[in-house]
């Protein structure tokens, strides 16, 4: 009790705005508290005016701490959307087909994001946007799971990144799949003396067969398909050559995790036949020859039979054109049977 009467006495010396006792005359005197515990204490008007004051005030802090307990979940959350908001929209690029891309470089925690895609959402569903592309960096694979978790799927993948996607209209989702084929090459080397240049693998399917095959191999991203046939041959054979002409393709499906294939016969010319065999891929080089199972096959059959005729001259392919595109700086290749290009 002493120190609550220090209290109150520290506040009355303290509160020079408080009015002169004179104005609390009207107010009745208690001589005696009813409490037992204060029943021998008998109270001034001002006295009993203090008390009043302090249970007031600590009813005040009672009922502001409860209001602060009950807010501090709400306003904790609004931290992020506040953040959100200081920081802006995603950046964003816009593509031609009403769409946008967003690639993230930077960290960022999971709630800031999911805030930021919100408003930004919002934002291109105002403008009419349509597909939504979000490109995530491998180091950024904590933010899969909330992208996927507002409404994204998955599109491709790739060694560095990962890319999501979303359609935001009520509308038939128009968006391209991921690459659907994956493209190789066969290599037909025929020199002057009408000697080809066959293979034998040590890996792949025909491993222990005994077939001698064109030199194969698949596109790299980014190569075009007459870069690629001079690279493989050199990889497996050693042999440098120029390109000359793409003389068929074929297409197959389900040959690659769901991917379908596209292959190229493209003839090519060496500029030697010292051959130098690559040991981790080829077991032998020779001449090709008429083999049995070439006959027993109907799409190497077509393939030999296609081979001998341009050897023969009774066969003309398609050739590459270098052409300059609008679209890209690169020189890209128009693959097309010249034989009456001139009269075009």
């Amino acid at each position: 009790m002493q120190t609550l009467r220090n209290i109150k006495l520290r506040r009355l010396a303290s509160n020079t705005s408080l009015p002169p006792s004179s104005s609390f005359t009207h107010l009745p005197r208690m001589r005696r508290c009813l409490s037992p515990v204060s029943s021998c204490l008998a109270f001034s008007t001002g006295t009993l005016l203090l008390a009043s004051l302090l249970l007031s005030m600590m009813r005040s802090c009672s009922d502001s701490g409860s209001s602060l307990i009950k807010n501090f979940s709400a306003s904790t959350a609004s931290l992020t959307v506040n953040r959100a908001k200081e920081i802006g929209l995603l950046n964003a690029t816009e593509d031609l087909y009403d769409g946008v891309t967003v690639e993230m470089k930077e960290p960022m925690e999971s709630e800031v994001f999911v805030s930021l895609l919100r408003a930004s959402m919002s934002k291109w569903r105002q403008q009419g946007k349509k597909g939504v592309w979000i490109k995530l960096p491998i180091q950024l694979s904590s933010l899969v799971e909330p992208v996927v978790q507002e409404g994204f799927r998955y599109h491709h993948a790739e060694s560095d990144y990962l890319m999501l996607v979303h359609w935001i209209p009520n509308t038939p989702d128009t968006l391209p799949e991921n690459a659907s084929h994956r493209v190789g090459i066969g290599a037909f080397v025929i020199n002057n003396n009408r000697e080809v240049l066959v293979v034998k693998e040590k890996n792949g399917g025909f491993r222990g067969t005994g077939v001698w095959k064109l030199p194969t191999g698949v596109v790299h991203e980014g190569e075009d398909i007459c870069a690629a046939a001079v690279r493989e041959v050199k990889e497996e054979t050693g042999i440098e050559t120029d390109f000359g002409e793409v003389l068929a393709f074929r297409q197959t499906h389900q040959s690659f995790f769901r991917k379908s294939d596209l292959f190229f016969i493209c003839m090519l010319r060496p500029r030697s036949f010292d051959i130098q065999k690559q040991d981790s891929e080829i077991q032998a080089a020779q001449e090709y020859v008429d083999q049995a199972y070439n006959k027993e096959h109907q799409a190497f059959k077509y393939v030999a039979e296609i081979c001998k005729n341009k050897s023969e001259g009774a066969y003309v392919g398609f050739s590459a054109m270098p052409i300059s595109t609008s679209s890209s700086a690169k020189n890209t290749y128009l693959y097309f049977n010249n034989l009456n290009f001139n009269k075009l």
